[in-house]
This record gives C-alpha cells, structure tokens and sequence, in this order.
C-alpha cells in the first residue's frame, strides 16, 4: 500500500468477539437443503494475513457466480430487524436465519444458482491483522477476496457485490481498484465522503452516530482503528480524511446504484454523488422515498437486483433491458409517491429557481422583497421549548402544482451578535393544504421526517470552487474563518437532494435555527450535533443588496 503521509491510530478492541457470540473460527461444514454451507473459510491475503468467511453455494449445479457482503458488523449475527429495529419495516419473511446484518440472503440466492459470501474484514472478530475502516488497506484485502473467490473451481469467475450502507461503502472503495474478476455491483445507500457525509455536516461534528458505529465495528481479538482520537485531532478535511473518501471516477464496472430521499444525514447524498461521478458506462439509479433495510429486503427490490446479477454475472437476458437509466420517486407523503423516469442525474432540464426570502414577513416569493428587513433567533434556545423565539421560518404557498427534484442551495446573509462562529441548521419542510406539516420517512426508523436538510459551521463556510455549481456547494472544510461579531455574510449552505410533489395550496417551509431541528429520545440512533459554538442571537438579513433566496430544483412541464 502506498506511503499516504500520515499513520493510522489504533486502540484496543472495545469488545471481545464472544461478547457479541462470535466462536473462535473452526472450519466446519454443512448441507441444508440444495445450500452447502461452510464456515470459517481460512483465506489469505497478499501480504499473508488471514482473514475468515463464511461460504453459502449451491450443492450442485453449474459454476455459481459469487455475491460478496464485506462490512465490519460480523459474518455471524443475524439481525432480527422486527426485534432490534422494529420501526425500521422489515418483515421477517424477507429474510433467513443465515441473513448478516444489511446483507443478501443466501437462501434466496443460492437457489437462484448464485453463491453468497460474508466476509469479517482485516483485524475485526477473529480476522488476523489491525483493523481500519474504509481504507485503502482495506479496498486491496477486499480486493485479493475478489479475486479469490473469482478463481475457485465453484465459481463462474464473475463477482457481484451487494450490501446496504457500510456494505455499500465498501463497494465504492474496492471498485475503485477494478478488480479482474469483479463485474457488477449494487450499491444500496452508502456513504462516499466519511467527513462531509457522516463525521463533520457542514463542518459541525456529529455526537451521536459517528461516535456509536465503533461500538458496532470494535469487536476484534487485536487492535483497531481509534476513529474516536482521529476525529478528535482531524477538525479539517485532510490526507486521512482523503484515506476514506472514494475516488469515484475510477470505478468503470457496472453498477446498479439504489439512493433514497429519506437518509438525509447518511446515505442520501454519497449514493448520489456516487451515481454521479463514476465512470461506469452501464450505470443505473433508483431512487425512493422509503425505509432503507425495508426496501432492500422487498420482494420486488430482489427481483430487480437478481434482474441485474443475472444479466452482468450470468449473461442472461433479463428486464435489465427495459430499465430507465433513472427511475425515481416524487414523494406527495410517506409511502405516497409517483414514480417517474429520466436519461441521467441530476435531471436534465431541471430549472434551478430562486425562493426569496423576506425577513420582516416571514415569507418566500418568486419575486424579490421590496425593502431591507432582518429577523432574529435565539441560537442556544431548545426549540422545543423556546417556540419561535429558537428559529426563524419562511413559508411559500403554491398557486400551481410543482415538482422539486434534486439539489437545493440556501444562500443566506446572517450574522452573530455574540460570538465569532455559528452552527447553523437547515429543514425544508412540506405544508398540506391545513397548514400542517406533511411527515416523511427519516433515517431507516423514522416517520414524522422532513423533506430536506442542511448544515453549516460559519467558521466552514469558504468553497471549494473547483468542485461547487450553482445548486451545489461544495465546502473546502481546509481552514477555520473566524466571523466579525455583528457583520453580515453571505453563507451558501448544501440542502441534500430530494424529491417531492407540491399540490396547488400546499407550501414549502424555510426553518433555519441553531441545532438539530428534528430531535428524538435517546437511545435513538440517528444523526446528532451536540458539540455546538453558538451563542446568543443570530440575525438573518434580506433584501437590498443581502439578498437571501433559497434556490429550488424545479421539475417536469413548464
């Protein structure tokens, strides 16, 4: 592996293995079924570490094209969804006994001709080495696996990869090397960028699920890596962050990228980006407005990834033919959507329109405010328990129906008047016709989500110009830029992609506050910013030369 100019930390494992009921590995083997089952499959690695899998394959047959499952949560632990995470929709018939955790089943797989491998990484449970996560380290083991398992005498010699999340975060890092024997992939909500997706939003750290995922990833018999201390010291996006970010444009194989409008926080921007930027000439995206784990498991999900397995893994013919290469939902509410099509992403034809704001009235207008006005908010109030006073909102009733699908950009002046920084959050929210908020689904679990968020630490704020469009700001995140107490400045803060339908009479809402504006009871595990900057109040200033616009994708018809 490459000198990458800094090292990694490690730290002792934060659980043993057996405490989450991981056996020491013993090869054994058994036939359920037409499934011949083998367990810890000793496989080596190119600078001779050991690492272990589990093999699922066909008893007989022809040779069966391999689907590998590599994420840090252990090849052993099936995950009843119904117990650990019953708001998350996943229907237990969905899944077996032998499903790891947001991984294909083999069941299902295996009878349709295909083999199914899950793999414990470098350095987690009982895997020989230090483990690091989403590393260039990692991407070549993940690699040699490929290349393994495309070589063995039950194989055809065509890999596939699937997985949602870590899964999926893994696929972007190990395409990037174009192994031999990889020919497809399924990227189902993954992350891209660790530091603008997960760890930092906007440049403010995230306190609840960042420091939760080692907890979940820790469990080894050796050391791994310390990601609590890295962040701690890492404020900035730089070479280590750069070891976890995925070179996108260097994956050429075919992908079949699924995305959701409904992680924001998470997945919902890396998946697209991923789309995106990769340089896959037979490339395919499906976005929906739902639960992710639920969706990934649904029948007629399976039925459209072994669609695609079977055409890149088997060479047979399937109803990949007839695909879109863009399908995607336009939410009107939870589980209430039309679906439509598109030749690529971000929509072609999509017409990037300003939503004024107007401080005095509280209101957002296709057409600029008349006059100068200011609005205020209490950047440190609960806004629970502090109402209005703890955010400022602007609201926009539509005359005609409206479709917004895509990116959105906030560009608003504001200033502090008691401190040198500000964390800022952002939440574009649907209104019925009653003025009521119209709930959409949220990170896997929850219902009562909003249509869109954004993040900005002021300090933050400078753009990595190379990267940015008009709809897209892009954060350098290389350098800290202090604010003047009282003066104003223009900030261009990123709202994540999505898609939603407006009737006529229904309204899109601006809320713009001082911390998370969707907070739910811990143990809850979703994405949080506790480690905040903010002081006193924060002033928001429009018109006359600060002008302030939300700016909207605007879709379908003219």
């Amino acid at each position: 592996m490459a000198d990458q100019g800094f090292e990694y930390r490690f730290r002792a494992p934060l659980g043993a293995p057996r405490d989450k009921g991981a056996e020491p590995p013993a090869f054994r083997r058994e036939v359920v079924g037409g499934m011949l089952i083998e367990r810890d499959v000793a496989v080596p690695l190119r600078d001779g570490t050991v690492i272990y899998l589990d093999l699922f394959r066909p008893v007989d047959g022809p040779p069966a094209p391999p689907l590998i499952g590599w994420g840090p949560y252990g090849k052993h632990g099936h995950t009843r969804y119904s117990q650990s995470f019953p708001k998350a929709e996943v229907a237990d018939e969905h899944l077996t006994k032998y499903t790891a955790f947001e991984a294909p089943d083999p069941v299902f797989w295996v009878a349709n001709g295909y083999a199914v491998i899950n793999v414990d990484p470098r350095g987690t449970w009982y895997s020989q080495g230090r483990a690091t996560y989403l590393s260039p380290q990692e991407a070549e083991d993940f690699f040699d696996v490929i290349e393994w398992a495309g070589t063995r005498d039950w194989s055809n010699g065509k890999v596939g990869l699937s997985g949602v999340s870590y899964l999926t975060c893994s696929q972007w890092r190990v395409a990037e090397l174009n192994p031999p024997h990889l020919a497809a992939i399924n990227p189902w909500e993954g992350w891209s960028d660790t530091y603008r997706e997960v760890a930092r939003h906007g440049g403010i750290p995230e306190t609840s699920f960042w420091p939760y995922l080692p907890t979940r990833w820790g469990h080894s018999t050796t050391q791994v890596e310390d990601l609590a201390l890295e962040t701690a010291e890492r404020p900035f996006f730089d070479a280590y962050w750069a070891s976890k970010a995925a070179q996108l444009e260097k994956i050429a194989v075919p992908a079949y990228v699924v995305a959701s409008w409904t992680d924001q926080g998470l997945h919902t921007r890396g998946t697209l980006e991923g789309f995106r930027r990769i340089s896959s000439e037979q490339k395919w995206l499906e976005v929906h407005g739902r639960k992710k784990w639920a969706h990934y498991y649904d029948p007629e999900s399976v039925k459209r990834q072994k669609a695609f397995f079977d055409h890149f893994l088997k060479g047979q013919k399937s109803e990949l033919a007839r695909w879109p290469r863009v399908r995607f939902e336009v939410r009107e509410k939870y589980l209430t959507a039309a679906e439509h099509a598109a030749t690529d992403w971000p929509l072609p034809g999509t017409r990037y329109t300003r939503l004024h704001l107007d401080a005095a009235a509280g209101s957002l207008s296709f057409d600029p405010p008349q006059g100068a006005a200011r609005c205020a908010y209490d950047s440190a109030a609960d806004s629970a328990a502090g109402g209005e006073a703890a955010r400022a909102s602007f609201d926009i009733t539509f005359a005609e129906p409206v479709e917004l699908v895509g990116h959105m950009k906030l560009r608003i002046w504001m200033a502090a008047e008691a401190c040198a920084d500000m964390d800022i959050f952002v939440a574009v929210q649907k209104l019925g016709k009653d003025g009521e908020i119209v709930p959409f689904a949220y990170y896997a679990q929850f219902e009562d989500g909003p249509v869109a968020l954004g993040w900005l630490r002021a300090s933050h704020r400078e753009l990595d110009t190379a990267r940015s469009t008009e709809y897209r700001p892009v954060l350098a995140h290389v350098r800290e830029a202090k604010l003047v107490h009282g003066g104003f400045v223009p900030l261009d803060i990123e709202i994540w992609p999505s898609g939603t339908a407006f009737a006529a009479g229904e309204g899109l809402r601006l809320v713009v506050q001082g911390r998370d504006i969707y907070d739910y009871p811990k143990p809850s595990v979703y994405a949080r910013h506790e480690d905040l900057v903010n002081r006193g109040r924060h002033l928001i200033a429009t018109g006359s030369g600060r002008e302030s616009y939300l700016l909207v994708p605007v879709t379908g018809p003219d």
